[in-house]
């Protein structure tokens, strides 16, 4: 029986989900006993329809632009699969000679991939998850490939409004990022930093109760002193009733479509504190930029994609890569380090992961130092630096 390999893409891309699928076919090459990569077109539903893509057939050259595509160049889907859906799979892996099925995505794909294992289990077909998300709402896995370049991004975005906002300081400009229940991407904001005073002056996550009161009291005094001010807050705000600050306006099993949060707080400034203010929201620009990817989250997403090869034809099944920090190395030398181990996929499906307790400072109003050591890593060099002569020109102006 030949060794064919199917990967599949579900959910919301990525700027490096393509990378983990590089890092498929190249662990595939290096294996030697693999007969064809195949891909399934579309996600979920393309098994169904057996929309299977030999990716070994494309040269080096071609393969080489993952590592630079942004979304999928697969295709994914939020198909909604039914228990006779998962049953029929079985068959057609069969029928393809495929013995190593990888799902590459979120909760909703880890999900699926324990599902699969589950009918796949007595059969010589082995099921492993490749963790991918910008949300970073996995279990147990320390973050997941895709998170490190949307956090680029938001701190990159921010930093440049800050500037922006800081030359003609009038206004409130609040910034919406994405993140339903985890503030990952909101919090990440704060990366935009280079010295006290800097771009975002708040951040606002989803895992503390949102108070408009307290929130006007933050901006109108942050305004007296700085004439602009720069919020960075979470699309999925609620709360204390634990409701959405702005209802949501379509909703389904596994997808909620909020409302402009940054618009109405932008209102809200205007009308409760007659302040200038208007609102951004990046969405997807966040996930889908190559500019601003994060070299550290490409090169992980390409292991995770090859370690999960590895280990399925090492004989596992029914587990997901996960990323472990090597946290007593990095306290002694403040060198980043992370291995990979592989983690059952029963503790992983859809269990979400939210920014703990000790990452918020008490007011709910910005992360804490604890965070920013976190994430720092992920996001890969040094935002750049920029020039302010108005600070030259006040420190000139003390002598």
């Amino acid at each position: 029986m030949a060794e064919n390999v199917l990967i599949v893409h579900g959910g919301g891309p990525t700027a490096v989900i393509n990378s983990s699928l590089y890092g498929v076919i190249e662990e595939a090459k290096k294996i030697g006993t693999i007969d064809k990569v195949y891909a399934a077109i579309g996600g979920s539903e393309g098994i169904l329809k057996e929309r299977f893509l030999d990716l070994l057939e494309f040269p080096e050259e071609k393969l080489k632009l993952l590592l630079e595509t942004p979304a999928t160049a697969i295709g994914s889907s939020r198909y909604a699969l039914e228990q006779e859906d998962y049953e029929a799979m079985v068959a057609i892996f069969k029928k393809y000679e495929i013995k190593y099925v990888l799902l590459n995505g979120g909760n909703g794909t880890m999900d699926t991939c324990g599902r699969v294992y589950e009918v796949c289990k007595n059969e010589d077909i082995r099921v492993v998850g490749i963790p991918k998300t910008i949300d970073n709402d996995i279990a147990i896995t320390d973050h997941t490939p895709g998170f490190g370049s949307a956090a680029r991004y938001i701190a990159a975005t921010t930093a440049e409004v800050g500037v922006d906002v800081k030359s003609l300081p009038i206004h409130v400009c609040i910034i919406e990022a994405m993140g339903r229940n985890a503030g990952w991407i909101t919090a990440a904001s704060a990366l935009a930093r280079k010295k006290p005073g800097d771009a975002p002056h708040l951040i606002y996550l989803p895992e503390r109760p949102f108070h408009e009161a307290e929130f006007l009291e933050d901006v109108k005094r942050i305004h007296e002193e700085k004439g602009g001010v720069v919020v960075v807050v979470s699309e999925g705000l609620k709360n204390e009733a634990g409701e959405p600050i702005v209802p949501p306006i379509f909703k389904t099993e596994r997808a909620t479509y909020y409302g402009d949060v940054s618009a109405y707080l932008a209102e809200l400034v205007i009308k409760k504190l007659g302040i200038k203010a208007r609102s951004e929201k990046p969405g997807i620009c966040g996930r889908a930029s190559i500019a601003w990817q994060s070299p550290v989250d490409r090169d992980e997403a390409v292991l995770a994609g090859s370690e999960a090869l590895k280990a399925a034809v090492a004989g596992q099944s029914g587990v997901m890569v996960g990323f472990i920090r090597d946290e007593e190395s990095e306290k002694a030398d403040g060198v980043y380090r992370m291995h990979t181990e592989m983690i059952p996929i029963k503790e992983v499906m859809m269990y979400e992961r939210t920014i703990p307790e000790s990452c918020m400072n008490e007011r709910g109003n910005d992360v804490t130092e604890e965070f920013i050591r976190w994430c720092r890593p992920l996001i890969g060099p040094e935002l750049r630096d920029f020039i302010d002569f108005r600070e030259l020109y006040e420190q000139h102006a003390q002598y």
